[in-house]
């Protein structure tokens, strides 16, 4: 994978259940808008409030209503849920499986490595690493992520740490074989010139037109323009990740028009200033 990829939103109705309808739409949205992969059941999925069936479900819907590669994510605290999901997921029409590091119980990096391989060992679908440790607590230091490189079937990672210096030891540990990806907006341009593949950002959910644009400014060759309009784009991205979360990301969308739904329980609707800080910063991004 490469280019920018958006963790997809899990459109909820009222009563909680997934709206696929819903679903269908904001998928062939964000492609529509430009991005150039599409990743259901990560974090800005909602993925830790659904049943495994629900996130079959929910990738076979995303999957058929694209034609982008779809990273799906897979990963569960245990090994043998996350071989079923993944199993689920290849079934279902993912071409690569996202595998958040276990959580919960405190591993070293050598349980960590252990539980990759023997996930890869067995998967239908090529792996990519996810290290998101402020949800998870969890680091997968580029040392490991160099020597899981060297695994055939372990393709790339996503590294939400928000490090730079980190990703570019990843970049370095890994070589040049491997995909690393960007979780964190505010630092896309930055992290495509410390040689990052590409990113998967919540700003695509809201911004899909203006976080592929990113990607495409840089690649034609305009790394300080694609720097410009990242910078336009980091309070935006504060606001809907660090401030307020997955009810203003979907607020946001919303405000464009675009069918995200409701968050799913323990999730709150936002507060009405959230709302409004989120529409503010939404209107002036797309005024730029």
């Amino acid at each position: 994978m490469e280019g920018t990829g958006v963790p997809l939103v899990t459109p909820f109705d009222e009563s909680g259940e997934v709206d696929e309808a819903a679903l269908r739409e904001v998928a062939a949205w964000v492609v529509d808008q430009g991005v150039d992969f599409v990743v259901p059941c990560g974090s800005n999925g909602e993925s830790e409030l659904m049943t495994t069936a629900e996130r079959a479900r929910v990738t076979e819907v995303v999957a058929d209503a694209v034609s982008v590669p779809v990273l799906a994510g897979t990963g569960h605290p245990s090994l043998a849920a996350t071989r079923e999901q993944t199993d689920r997921a290849a079934a279902a029409g993912a071409d690569a499986a996202l595998v958040v590091t276990p959580f919960y119980f405190d591993h070293d990096q050598a349980t960590l490595a252990a539980y990759y391989r023997e996930l890869a060992d067995e998967s239908d679908l090529p792996v990519y690493l996810y290290s998101v440790p402020q949800m998870t607590g969890t680091h997968l230091d580029p040392e490991t992520v160099g020597e899981l490189a060297d695994h055939d079937n372990v393709v790339g990672l996503k590294d939400s740490a928000g490090d730079l210096v980190r990703l570019q030891r990843e970049r370095r540990f890994a070589g040049g074989d491997f995909d690393v990806l960007v979780g964190a907006g505010s630092l896309f341009a930055p992290a495509l010139d410390a040689g990052a593949d590409g990113g998967i950002l919540a700003l695509a959910n809201v911004v899909p037109d203006l976080a592929s644009e990113i990607h495409r400014l840089h690649r034609a060759g305009e790394p300080a323009a694609a720097r410009a309009l990242n910078a336009d784009l980091v309070e935006l991205n504060r606001a809907i990740t660090s401030r307020h979360g997955v009810p203003a990301v979907k607020a946001a969308m919303r405000h464009r028009g675009v069918p995200a739904g409701h968050a799913r329980s323990p999730h709150r609707p936002p507060e009405a200033d959230a709302v409004d800080e989120v529409r503010s910063l939404l209107e002036a991004a797309l005024d730029r």
